[in-house]
């Protein structure tokens, strides 16, 4: 099931106090960056973030859903109501995600 642009707009409704949050569309589904690097995506309605170590440890109930079959397991997000704990999850998140590769010149 693809996931719906009005519930996009809530996610980025609640991040809107975040600089630098951009998104873009993917096979029905939404990928998330902040400040240009992955920090996940939006996926069957369901807001799902990068395993990181900072995500686990402010998030420790979230469980880890894969978001299609054969892709990586994320940790998804219960409470996108709470703009707070978002916020700083992504902000102490974003060192540990790797840097995107250049991409190559035609």
């Amino acid at each position: 099931m693809a996931s719906s642009k009005a519930f996009l707009q809530f996610i980025l409704e609640e991040l809107s106090d975040l600089e630098e949050i951009t998104h873009r569309a993917m096979m029905g589904e939404f990928i998330l960056y902040y400040r240009g690097k992955i920090i996940g995506g939006i996926y069957d309605n369901r807001l799902l973030l990068k395993p990181t170590t900072s995500v686990h440890t402010l998030l420790p109930d979230a469980s880890l859903v894969s978001p299609y079959p054969g892709a990586k397991e994320m940790l998804a997000v219960e409470d996108v109501e709470n703009r707070a704990l978002l916020e700083e999850t992504i902000k102490t998140m974003y060192d540990e995600l790797p840097t995107p590769k250049p991409k190559k010149k035609k």
